[in-house]
């Protein structure tokens, strides 16, 4: 077998900082053979300046947006944001597939190697056939009104099928999944946690304190997005139990989540989650910083993410509503606002924590012998990213 040889200033392993010094041994399609002491490795090895890192691993994305870059103004705020997206839908077909193509493109040059990706059409599937990147498709539905629930089920469920086929085993990498809190009925919630198969899901959570606001009083500017959508909403009562767990209950105990924004995640809903079906351990808390900033939505609480022990991971949004997908830029722009954290810390929420989150842990996330993870080499500064295997 040919072997390949990596070393660099530091190395990062998935979870921790590895001895300095020591060689990473892959094969020559990425497999992880080993990490000895650089007296064991022989010849040939390539030193390189920054940080060897597995591939990352982005939690959050709508690939289909990618033609939408630059079109929606920035600040906006969440209800106009949401507005605009719906009315630029409309595009060439053309165009929307080489958008696709050249976003798929950046996200592998900015050293990805695995997408949670928000589905609503079929667009994304000729890209996805040639396999360049680990997808797990998040195919959306949306529906505030009970009576129209099966009708929006059975439209998700023909997009399902059409990224079923590119799947052996579909239910390993397709879920239908439900958009967000203010756009799901609860007979729509019943119809998603019991498809069949459908054990990891993710949902838009507590992206804007508008959201809050009209799930937990009824009243605020999300009215606006009712009224562009021609929805009456006259039926609606606001959820006493506030807006985390009002959903949470939905959900199944084997069921895994990844909550997406968390921008207005506060204490009371955190210690809430204790009482709700899901574990813990079967939450994720996707950051996607610079979309946030994009829309005009706050940062989350990182620090009290941290405090309640979450399980964070990372994400790009989409390029509606970002300048690049580029899972670097958000730790980039994490350490800006939090420079106390460690970087090895940052790291793992986007490798090995966003490998477990998208349950494709046994194949990339950390260099474990086995495992085809990816190869990366950093700038200590996080600004520059390079990909090797």
């Amino acid at each position: 077998m040919n072997y390949r040889k990596f070393t660099a200033d530091h190395l990062f392993t998935g979870s921790e900082w590895f001895s300095n010094g020591s060689v990473l041994i892959t094969s020559t399609e990425g497999e992880i053979i080993d990490l000895v002491p650089a007296a064991e490795a022989g010849e040939g090895v390539a030193n390189y300046s920054g940080i060897l890192s597995p591939g990352f691993v982005n939690c959050h994305c709508h690939l289909e947006l990618s033609h939408m870059k630059g079109i929606i103004p920035e600040k906006t705020g969440m209800v106009d944001f949401l507005v605009r997206v719906i009315q630029q839908r409309g595009f060439d077909g053309a165009i929307i597939q080489k958008a696709i193509e050249a976003a798929e493109n950046s996200m592998l040059q900015n050293g990805i190697v695995a997408v949670g990706d928000i589905c609503n059409t079929p667009n994304t599937v000729e890209q996805k056939k040639q396999g360049r990147l680990l997808y797990h498709n998040f195919i959306e539905t949306m529906g505030f009104i009970e009576q129209t629930a099966a009708q929006r089920f059975e439209a998700s469920r023909a997009v399902y099928e059409q990224f079923a086929r590119l799947y052996r085993n579909p239910s390993e990498s397709n879920s239908i999944v439900p958009h967000a809190p203010y756009s799901v009925s609860p007979a729509l919630f019943q119809m998603i946690t019991h498809f069949p198969g459908n054990h990891l899901l993710a949902i838009h959570s507590q992206e804007s304190g508008a959201e809050r606001e009209f799930i937990e009083k009824g009243t605020g500017d999300f009215h606006r997005l009712y009224q562009a959508l021609n929805i009456d909403i006259s039926f609606y009562k606001p959820r006493s139990t506030g807006s985390l767990p009002a959903y949470l209950t939905h959900f199944l105990p084997n069921q895994s989540l990844i909550l997406v924004h968390n921008t207005n995640t506060n204490k009371e809903d955190l210690e809430n989650i204790a009482h709700c079906p899901l574990p813990i351990g079967n939450l994720f808390f996707c950051l996607c910083p610079n979309a946030n900033e994009y829309i005009g939505n706050p940062l989350p609480n990182i620090d009290l993410l941290r405090e309640y022990k979450a399980a964070i991971v990372v994400g790009t949004d989409s390029l509606a509503s970002n300048h690049q997908l580029s899972v670097l830029a958000e730790l980039q722009t994490i350490h800006q606002h939090y420079p106390h954290l460690e970087k090895s810390e940052l790291l793992q929420w986007a490798t090995l924590n966003g490998a477990r989150a998208l349950e494709l842990d046994e194949v990339i996330g950390s260099f474990e012998v086995g495992k085809k993870p990816g190869v990366l080499v950093i700038d200590e500064q996080f600004t520059k990213v390079e990909r090797l295997v």
